[in-house]
């Protein structure tokens, strides 16, 4: 599996620890969308695209299926969002 593309959209304004959503091409041929970015306790967590259930909780919508394809998938995306950063500093213009 490779992951070609990755896109990243920082979210302004967010009261939470929501810091960007991503986007990632799989394999030139599968897209997943609204993969989230969070900040807790000074570090970046990735959360899989997921939905409100009935019982007030979430649940991923898409995720991978092995412990190694999610590092995998969460080490390129935080790789390229430390990159955006670096590129796209807090600084009032679109990112």
């Amino acid at each position: 599996m490779q992951i070609g593309d990755i896109r990243i959209r920082r979210v302004r304004h967010s009261d939470g620890k929501l810091r960007a959503v991503a986007s990632i091409t799989i394999d030139g041929c599968f897209v997943v969308h609204d993969i989230r970015i969070f900040e807790r306790d000074g570090a970046y967590l990735v959360a899989m695209p997921s939905r409100k259930s009935s019982d007030g909780g979430y649940k991923d919508i898409a995720h991978p299926l092995n412990t190694e394809t999610r590092e995998y998938i969460q080490h390129a995306i935080l790789e390229s969002f430390e990159t955006f950063l670096k590129e796209h500093p807090e600084d009032g213009s679109e990112g």
